[in-house]
């Protein structure tokens, strides 16, 4: 299917007041022109990591609403969902049966015991240390209630002992009954757009990362995409790994995530230099989601691999920390950088890491929107939210400091900002203008410069950004054939 080519917006089913149906008045009141397609953030019933660790997918939180609210938002927007395709919740009707009847169960098949891995189920020490590691053991210990047994489960995820979030085996005919069903549930309900969250840890194989395995992951992925399209479905991708991998990725014609783009873009402003980024655009491939703030942080390690110093990184890092920022580090060694550079990612509002500076905000959504892709604007990001400290002491978890959820009043104020109104000006452009949908450009001009073109027929809307200043203007011929610039 075509995918919109418009902004989307990305939030949790209950951080633009509260709950979807409250979201959907929101979206009607406030920005029913503004976006093309709403990415809501897993709003199913859900054990843990805010709704990441689903315990299904047959239903809808009650306290978010319900399936029927999903599809009214349809009728307007395209709507894309999360499917967790490496894990379900330990509270899951299918682990818990688990947990209660262990081999004997008739879910036992969906989940990785570690004879699966190792013929006498005991996991070996040199094995693990060459495994890309989400936590300190990629397994959790259960006791069997019906006989006192203890197995051993991948969890590839999970922050508790033993984890919430227990990884599927996608080689087992059951999981992709499952998984099959997930897809049919969604399109009822107007869904066509579905992330495959995680979808880099499904394959499980001794000996290797067990982070993108070549090329059974393959195997996986074209299986998925052949389901999901006789449902009218388009997969994106979320895969954080160097970017030769993306590409691959991008080459077999699946949507990926560009994740190189958020750091990219902090770089060229606060250095004041568009050469990385120039070096970037002149090399990407164009079927990508692009983003600059989501629910995590804002990606280094791997993506960021083999395209920056680590030197020139960790400068950028330490202004985000004296801007507020938390880190997310590498587990295992063997995946930092040589001189020891670990940061995952930077826990910050995207506001927040540029200062608070309207200028250099909308001058990094303006690269945002005219880099090739479909772009995504986290809700945060869309009324210009800064640092929220308080939640990250409330809750300990560092990723809540751009989590913040928005009450109607706050929302009512939060729009009337100007960077906010200049932001959703920007966005209309880059909806309603037709050369987007046309060739792109990267023009030469002085490295503190940064000059974008998209053309199409007699239509053609040029960017300019100074990066002294962050004066940012964009020249374009209107319906009248008019030359008309316009500061961002």
């Amino acid at each position: 299917m075509a995918l919109n080519n418009k902004v989307q917006l990305i939030t949790y089913p209950d951080s633009l007041g509260g709950d979807l149906k409250t979201l959907n008045d929101v979206l009607e009141k406030y920005f029913s022109d503004v976006f093309g397609g709403i990415h809501i953030l897993p709003p199913f019933p859900s054990s843990g990591d805010r709704g990441f660790a689903p315990i299904t997918y047959s239903e809808i939180e009650p306290k978010f609403g319900t399936w029927y609210d999903i599809k009214k938002m349809a009728e307007n927007f395209d709507i894309l969902l999360d499917l967790m395709v490496n894990h379900v919740s330990r509270r899951s009707i299918y682990f818990q049966d688990f947990l209660k009847k262990g081999r004997k169960s008739e879910y036992a098949d969906m989940f990785i015991t570690l004879d699966k891995l190792w013929k006498d189920g005991k996991p070996v020490k040199g094995d693990i240390e060459k495994m890309f590691l989400r936590r300190t053991l990629p397994y959790s210990t259960f006791k069997i209630e019906e006989t006192g047994e203890e197995e051993k489960v991948w969890t590839t995820f999970g922050k508790t002992d033993p984890s919430e979030q227990i990884d599927l085996d996608v080689n087992s005919h059951l999981v992709k009954e499952f998984l099959l069903e997930v897809f049919r549930t969604f399109s009822n309900f107007g869904v066509n757009i579905v992330r495959l969250d995680a979808v880099g840890y499904v394959i499980k194989k001794i000996g290797t990362s067990c982070f993108f395995v070549e090329p059974e992951i393959y195997e996986f992925l074209d299986w998925a995409k052949g389901q999901a399209a006789s449902y009218g479905i388009e997969l994106l991708l979320e895969v954080h790994s160097q970017f030769e991998i993306q590409y691959k990725l991008a080459e077999r014609g699946f949507w990926i995530y560009d994740f190189i783009l958020p750091f990219t873009v902090l770089y060229t402003l606060i250095n004041k230099s568009n050469e990385m980024l120039y070096d970037y655009l002149k090399n990407r491939p164009i079927n990508q989601f692009t983003m600059l703030d989501c629910h995590d942080g804002i990606p280094v390690k791997p993506d960021l691999d083999g395209l920056i110093d680590t030197k020139k990184a960790r400068d950028v890092v330490d202004i985000c920390v004296q801007r507020g920022a938390n880190l997310s580090l590498i587990y295992g060694d063997k995946y930092k950088s040589e001189d020891g550079f670990d940061v995952h990612q930077i826990g910050c509002t995207y506001y927040s890491a540029l200062n608070c500076d309207d200028d250099a905000y909308l001058a990094a959504r303006a690269i945002q929107f005219f880099t090739p892709g479909i772009p995504q604007v986290y809700y945060v990001g869309l009324l210009a939210g800064v640092n929220d400290f308080e939640a990250v002491k409330k809750t300990k978890e560092g990723r809540e400091i751009n989590r913040h959820n928005y009450g109607l009043k706050e929302i009512e104020e939060s729009v009337q900002k100007k960077a906010v109104q200049r932001l959703l000006k920007l966005i209309r452009f880059r909806n309603e203008y037709e050369a987007f949908n046309g060739e792109f450009m990267v023009q030469d001009c002085q490295k503190d410069e940064i000059r974008l073109t998209w053309k199409k027929d007699d239509k053609r809307c040029s960017l300019f950004i100074d990066l002294k200043t962050y004066k940012t203007t964009i020249d374009y011929i209107n319906e009248n054939g008019e030359e008309v610039k316009y500061l961002v």
